[in-house]
């Protein structure tokens, strides 16, 4: 049976008790490893040092449960470190800078993802393909609108965040030879040369910025 991940919107507010975190954790050694496809409960329960049947009660439904968990936990993660930097900045460019540049640096360094977009592509892409507002984009833009709107309008906050998302997602996906996007000096320079001027309208913008 193919396999996908979770709906990525799904994201909880706090992660897994333990023991079910270390299940998580073991399964994204595997996926690192191995791949989706090939990691099999059993070679993630040996990963956690568990029985399966232990895996299965913690995980009622089975690798597809687990997949689930897994996604869930790792957007939680993500969405948790861009905070730390989000909660810092004191400028719209240093929001998005920032913000910008550590979603590339997480997504580069999260080596079972990277194994993903590699080997099963498939896997991921529903979740961030463009056409499928109900992934990514709603829930980057549930995250980040509260972040912009102290710059901006609400509504705008809800368009600034998608449109910011799809930037992001464009030179993640396909890399630029001139713009590194885990070099902050890097997206500084792409964040005022257009994504800036693509935001700031009158009225809706601190001109003070």
């Amino acid at each position: 049976m193919a396999m996908t991940m979770a709906p990525i919107e799904e994201a909880p507010a706090a992660g897994p008790p333990e023991p079910a975190q270390r299940v998580v954790d073991a399964a994204l050694r595997c996926i690192a490893r191995w791949g989706l496809a090939k990691t099999t409960l059993d070679d993630v329960a040996r990963e956690a040092g568990y029985s399966r049947a232990t895996v299965y009660r913690m995980f009622p439904g089975g690798k597809d449960g687990l997949v689930q968990a897994v996604a869930a936990e790792e957007l939680r993660r993500f969405f948790a470190g861009l905070a730390v930097v989000l909660d810092g900045a004191g400028t719209l460019e240093e929001l998005l800078v920032g913000g910008m540049t550590e979603a590339a640096r997480r997504v580069q360094g999260h080596t079972a993802l990277q194994f993903l977009l590699a080997h099963e592509l498939g896997a991921v892409l529903p979740h961030v393909a463009f056409a499928n507002k109900a992934g990514v984009f709603d829930a980057a833009g549930a995250f980040a609108r509260p972040y912009l709107e102290r710059w901006m309008a609400p509504e705008q906050a809800a368009r600034a965040a998608e449109w910011v998302t799809r930037v992001l997602l464009s030179y993640v996906a396909c890399p630029a030879e001139d713009v590194d996007m885990t070099d902050a000096e890097s997206v500084r320079a792409l964040v005022r040369t257009f994504v800036l001027p693509g935001l700031r309208r009158p009225a809706a913008v601190d001109s003070s910025l």
